[in-house]
């Protein structure tokens, strides 16, 4: 088993976590301004339970932080992340955070 990595497909407006040259889970998102909207994670099945989709999560959300832009986390999995992290909670829009 080699080694996971994720890259940022800015022009197919993705986060992919790639096994040598084979993706092994994907994060969707639309940018509307400073705003990156994240619409559906997806990890096939044969690859779950390896924190797959926790890896997309962290390097997405450290871009997003390091860009200066702010999360709409539509995807379910994004919310989810972000209220069992919430250190990430200052990079949701205005009406989304914990004391909103």
């Amino acid at each position: 088993m080699s080694q996971i990595r994720v890259e940022h497909r800015e022009q197919d407006s993705c986060w992919e976590a790639l096994e040598g040259d084979q993706v092994v889970g994907r994060a969707d998102y639309v940018l509307a301004g400073h705003v990156v909207t994240f619409t559906h994670t997806e990890v096939p099945d044969r690859f779950g339970g390896r924190g797959i989709a926790g890896m997309l999560a962290q390097a997405s959300l450290a871009d997003v932080r390091a860009r200066g832009l702010l999360v709409d986390p539509q995807c379910s999995f994004y919310a989810g992340w972000i209220d069992r992290h919430p250190a990430e909670a200052d990079l949701l829009v205005t009406g989304r955070g914990p004391d909103a």
